[in-house]
């Protein structure tokens, strides 16, 4: 049964019903907006953001703040309609759609004036002793935001958070799978006060984000997966407007020889089962030296038998968002299969409830020929691999087209972070799930396939400003100009010999 479907409409409009994977009982419809509608959305963001753009920070923070309290009180409705939306477990919906957005809006709403401060320069070289130089952070005008399913309401909070602060206006594209979370954001900003058209929601398919991308708009955030991604990024570079891509991820667990193997094991099902495995930089590989391999596995094994999964979505892993998303994982677990895989906990869809479930799931004998170890599951299965000793889990972990994040496992941290400098991903962490984009200071952000451009702390929040330079001649004559005489153009030479041509003088100059 497919949950996203184009249903027929009186109106002529492309219209969508949505249904839950947890009930599998449809939650409501929508219309697609038109290319028109889109265009009109960033128009009056346009106008608006004029006006949001003369506030001060703390005019600004102080919008936010109140955003922070209205979520606060509606947090029981943001749980119950994501749940709803996704099958979610309670616990993360709590912490990843409410917890994490509250910390994310505070972050900005307190800091973005210091990220953002106006800066002043003395250049170097000749300019400086006759230029002041100022450098002003500009916000680009209108944002086209394009969100995906897996965390409906925080990964549209944290960038609309910070372009707010930045001074922009924002028109949102949320998933067609999770809709309506973006309907209630919506109320939650409007409870807020948020000025009128400063932030809209455009409900849509790829047409509709298509669409937001050619509208005008001054920089797209878009997250979501490497194909749509790259559809984006040819797109705003066809318009000439700057772009953020937060894509997928294949994210590898290195276990070293040291390592405390209880946390290590608890750190891989943590990595590979949380939010379903629906997360951009959620372990996908494990790799394990032989020597601690045979334990390791058995903890592993041992702790995932405990987790429970239930219709209700009260226990440790929930369901499958999506029909599409389990499509691709039990095509990643036959290929696995067919390659000599052994399954040694779960491995098939949970037919004992009605709705999408996958139970956790710990695979081993896997090797990088399976899809398992190659392309992005984004499933609740930890896959183990054996290998020789820390070099070669080194150099599979960073034999990928994927780059986002990963971890490693030791008790000599000092190992530890000489090993994560040679990662080749956007961020590592060292003895914890990959958690850099839940520190607003780290900037999150892949390399390869997994995206460009990062997110996050003074780097993200910049992202969505033009950095404006100023420059005021100090000098009360104006020097150089016209005419050129064979004396200047000599006396400039010299010059260039002067200091150039001395190592200590051109070291000194600039």
């Amino acid at each position: 049964m497919a949950l996203f479907e184009l249903v027929s409409s009186e109106s002529g409009r492309r219209t969508y019903d949505v249904k839950s994977p947890v009930t599998l009982e449809s939650i409501g419809q929508f219309d697609a907006a038109s290319t028109a509608e889109v265009r009109e959305a960033v128009d009056r963001a346009r106008k608006a953001q004029r006006e949001w753009a003369t506030k001060s920070f703390a005019e600004r923070a102080e919008v936010l703040w109140r955003w922070v309290d209205v979520i606060v009180e509606r947090q029981d409705d943001i749980v119950d309609l994501v749940i709803k939306e996704t099958g979610k477990a309670r616990f993360e919906a709590i912490a990843m759609e409410v917890m994490a957005p509250c910390m994310q809006i505070s972050h900005y709403a307190k800091r973005a004036a210091g990220y953002l401060r106006t800066r002043k320069r003395r250049p170097t070289g000749v300019m400086r002793f006759s230029k002041k130089l100022t450098l002003l952070y500009q916000p680009l005008g209108v944002v086209g935001l394009i969100t995906p399913w897996n965390g409906p309401i925080a990964l549209a909070t944290n960038p609309l958070a910070q372009a707010l602060m930045a001074g922009n206006a924002v028109v949102h594209k949320p998933s067609e799978v999770t809709p309506f979370s973006a309907v209630l954001l919506k109320e939650l900003t409007v409870a807020a006060g948020f000025p009128e058209d400063l932030y809209q929601v455009v409900q849509g398919d790829g047409e509709t984000g298509a669409a937001l991308v050619d509208a005008g708009v001054d920089k797209i955030s878009f997250t979501g997966s490497v194909a749509t991604g790259r559809k984006v990024g040819e797109a705003c570079g066809r318009n000439l407007i700057p772009v953020t891509l937060e894509l997928g991820g294949k994210d590898a667990m290195i276990v070293c020889e040291d390592a405390d193997l209880d946390r290590a094991a608890d750190g891989a099902l943590r990595g590979s089962f949380f939010n379903t495995g629906h997360y951009c930089c959620g372990t996908e590989r494990v790799y394990v030296p032989e020597s601690i391999y045979q334990p390791f596995v058995e903890k592993v094994v041992a702790q995932a038998r405990k987790l429970k999964q239930t219709e209700a979505c009260d226990g440790d892993v929930g369901a499958v968002f999506w029909d599409k998303q389990m499509d691709i994982i039990e095509a990643h677990m036959a290929d696995a299969k067919k390659k000599g895989a052994t399954v040694l906990l779960g491995g098939e869809r949970n037919r004992a409830l009605s709705g999408y479930f996958f139970p956790p799931t710990v695979v081993v004998d896997v090797n990088g020929e399976m899809d398992l170890m190659r392309k992005e599951t984004f499933g609740p299965i930890v896959a183990i691999q054996k290998v020789r000793d820390e070099e070669e889990a080194l150099a599979l972990a960073n034999d990928s087209d994927y780059g986002l994040s990963g971890n490693i496992w030791t008790t000599d941290l000092v190992k530890g972070e000489a090993l994560a400098a040679r990662v080749t991903t956007g961020s590592v962490c060292v003895n914890d799930i990959s958690v850099t984009y839940g520190i607003p200071e780290a900037p999150f952000g892949g390399v390869k396939s997994s995206g460009v451009g990062q997110v996050n702390g003074e780097v993200g929040i910049r992202a969505y400003c033009h950095l404006h330079p100023i420059i005021i001649d100090t000098g009360k004559k104006a020097r150089g100009g016209y005419p050129y005489t064979p004396e200047g153009a000599a006396g400039l030479q010299k010059l260039i010999k002067t200091v150039f041509g001395n190592r200590f003088l051109r070291r000194l100059f600039v």
